[in-house]
């Protein structure tokens, strides 16, 4: 640069500018303090120009309309299948929570032991015949040729041997009174059951045969199967909230007794035993 400074002719003037090699760089501190604002801002990402402009009547529904097509909701087998899956646990909450109050079932027996295994037999004929209804209805109706395929029967029999697994390996840990609601009976366990499957989740048996049904509908290529797991799951979940609360209401209307507590019923059986001792 200094070369070309001494080597200009005479008379001609050579801008400062051009004298200053930082003149042929950017400046930092000077180039575009708008553009170093707006690198600062957050735009907004759109999609599609925002969610005004999406037009879901061009959403492909045809899946969806595809599946309820193969399901009847007004088929006899269907309506049965869903009574089932309800009454099965209201029916042994209800006399349990019935049982612990009143011990109707031991005197009409003769001893509690009796009464929760007699309970118990009732439960699994219920269960039995549930199964039974879930597998009519999942026949009666169409398969779904999208649900054909190698992997989703693969998924299935996955899901019923996890189903399996939890249902038996609860079974085992709480027996036969543990399962079949022994502590409403006065039929209670030393200690609380952590071990396998309970130290993994809570209420096994109840998703264990979730499960089971979910893989069922997998195998068959059912839709209504789907839709019946989906019910078996909901009854379930009521089953936890019903087993988890006092229902002062419930039993004030239907079992004319009064209580008064807002803990864990089964909580609640073991506080009274520890009272009690």
């Amino acid at each position: 640069m200094n070369s070309i400074i001494h080597n200009a002719p005479r008379g001609i003037t050579v801008p400062r500018d051009v004298a200053r090699p930082s003149a042929f760089l950017p400046d930092p501190l000077n180039v575009a303090p708008v553009s170093r604002a707006r690198m600062c801002e957050r735009v907004p990402l759109e999609c599609c120009g925002g969610l005004e402009n999406v037009d879901l009547s061009k959403m492909d529904v045809s899946l969806v309309g595809d599946f309820l097509r193969h399901v009847d909701l007004q088929d006899s087998s269907f309506c049965i299948a869903v009574a089932a899956i309800a009454f099965n646990p209201l029916f042994w909450n209800t006399m349990a929570r019935w049982e612990h109050r009143t011990r109707g079932l031991s005197r009409l027996v003769g001893s509690p032991s009796l009464a929760c295994y007699c309970l118990g037999f009732v439960i699994i004929l219920l269960n039995v015949y549930r199964s039974h209804s879930v597998t009519v209805a999942m026949e009666t109706q169409a398969r779904w040729e999208a649900m054909d395929r190698t992997a989703v029967f693969c998924c299935g029999v996955a899901l019923l041997g996890l189903g399996t697994t939890l249902v038996v390996s609860s079974f085992l840990a709480l027996g036969f009174t543990g399962t079949f609601l022994g502590d409403y009976f006065g039929i209670l366990m030393d200690e609380k059951v952590t071990g396998f499957p309970f130290n993994i989740m809570e209420n096994p048996m109840y998703w264990g045969s979730t499960a089971n049904y979910l893989g069922l509908a997998l195998i068959g290529s059912s839709p209504v199967g789907l839709v019946l797991t989906a019910i078996v799951g909901v009854a379930y979940k009521l089953a936890i909230m019903f087993e988890g609360t006092d229902l002062d209401v419930f039993l004030d209307v239907f079992l004319s007794v009064t209580v008064c507590s807002s803990r864990p019923f089964t909580q609640k059986i073991y506080q009274e035993r520890r009272k009690q001792e």
